[in-house]
């Protein structure tokens, strides 16, 4: 398996939602407009519901889902051990497939938090 760099996946899908937010911005609003709402503090926290949608994007075995939901669990300030019990739902449910993408996204925590830590405060 080649080594996968979550900041550099991040990064590049970024640029590829800046084109749908030119050529659809309809639907792009509407996506977003949704994110926003159920995202929002609720009977769950912030830092909850980015675990579960954390949870749901190791299931679907989606990259760009484990970049963009770990990088937003580090800013809510997620801790290593709720991560990795998060992870360790997912992979009683899933199976080896989840335990495979729940590894992933461990090394999503780590390269991002690395990157995070090398880049000097603003």
């Amino acid at each position: 398996m080649s080594s996968k760099s979550f900041v550099q996946i991040t990064t590049d899908l970024t640029k590829g939602m800046e084109a749908l937010r030119a050529e659809i911005p309809d639907t792009m609003k509407g996506f977003g407009s949704m994110a926003k709402e159920a995202m929002k503090e609720g009977s769950l926290s912030a830092l909850d519901k980015e675990l579960i949608a954390l949870a749901i994007g190791v299931s679907v075995r989606c990259d760009g889902c484990i970049g963009f939901h770990v990088k937003a669990l580090i800013r809510l300030g997620v801790t290593r051990e709720q991560l990795m019990e998060t992870l360790g739902i997912c992979t009683y449910m899933g199976g080896g497939p989840s335990l495979m993408h729940a590894a992933e996204a461990a090394r999503a925590y780590d390269h991002i938090t690395a990157a995070r830590a090398a880049t000097p405060a603003q």
